[in-house]
């Protein structure tokens, strides 16, 4: 399992540099909203246009994800009509619905796919899927929402356009599509300053926690355990349902689908959360109350599974 640690360290070593900072003050009052704000407006949609524009576009295709979208689909679909029971704002379920099933496939799902699962590419069709399917979709519904009644028609069906996060993405799937190659120089500065997204996003996860309440308690009490408990328990479970039940996947495959879908909720969440003021506190404690049980869970899978 050194993947799993090697991953967790890293997290760790930058949110807690983030936690210092917000601390000492030393980045001032707005240190973490700017911090967002670049890794909203600029890094994250470099990033995803830099991998998206060489990735593999095959694997939209193949078994894994389909299981990857059934699990994300069924979780988040669960959260969703609680929050309509419930009544909860459109943002707040929207934010708690990805906590429950978007998941950290990037800065500890590589490490975790290469060292567990001895093949980093396992998890591509996890950071397609998401980069390209749930969050221009997730995006689009709080843009929505937050703008009803308030500007046009043709303003509300353009909004995907004007969204940085989606219009990185698929503008690296036009590239990737179409074959092309980017020249080196043109495509440096763009992996350059995509970047600065991960450390980023995990210093101002780390600036947002001096001061901060311990997780789970609150107003924001239920949703946070509700979405915890299914990104953490729920989608392993549900994934492997899908993909042994319905797909027949079995020894390397199925391990590879149940690590996957317990990995925890994404910290870029708390960026989105952050950039459209809606359920910071959600995305904040689902986001480190997923991560603190990821390690035990990940043991179990790899124990039962591995």
């Amino acid at each position: 399992m050194g993947g799993v640690i090697s991953g967790f360290g890293v997290i760790a070593s930058i949110v807690v540099t983030g936690y210092v900072l917000g601390r000492r003050g030393s980045l001032g009052e707005h240190g973490r909203d700017v911090l967002t704000a670049v890794a909203f407006q600029i890094a994250s949609p470099a990033l995803l246009f830099s991998t998206l524009a060489r990735a593999d576009l095959s694997v939209l295709l193949s078994v894994p994800m389909l299981v990857t979208a059934l699990s994300t689909f069924v979780v988040a679909g669960t959260f969703i009509a609680v929050g309509a029971v419930r009544r909860w704002s459109v943002g707040r379920t929207t934010i708690g619905a990805l906590c429950a099933s978007y998941v950290n496939a990037g800065n500890l799902g590589i490490p975790v796919a290469m060292y567990v699962l001895g093949d980093a590419s396992l998890i591509a069709p996890v950071l397609l899927f998401q980069q390209l399917v749930v969050s221009p979709i997730a995006l689009t519904v709080i843009d929505l929402s937050r703008s009803e009644g308030r500007t046009s028609l043709l303003r509300q069906l353009t909004t995907p356009v004007r969204n940085p996060i989606v219009v990185g993405s698929l503008s690296g799937v036009v590239v990737a599509a179409a074959g092309w190659r980017i020249p080196g120089p043109v495509m440096e500065p763009v992996s350059m300053l995509g970047g600065m997204a991960v450390p980023g996003v995990l210093l101002a996860f780390g600036l947002s926690l001096p001061g901060s309440a311990l997780p789970g308690r609150g107003e924001d009490r239920g949703p946070v355990l509700l979405s915890v408990a299914l990104k953490s328990f729920a989608q392993p479970v549900v994934a492997w349902a899908i993909a042994a039940g319905v797909f027949g996947l079995g020894g390397a495959a199925l391990f590879a689908a149940v690590v996957t879908s317990a990995l925890p909720s994404a910290q870029n969440l708390f960026t989105y959360a952050v950039r459209y003021q809606t359920a910071t506190r959600l995305a904040r404690e689902s986001i480190l109350l997923s991560t603190l049980l990821a390690a035990p869970v990940l043991l179990t899978v790899a124990a039962l599974l591995g």
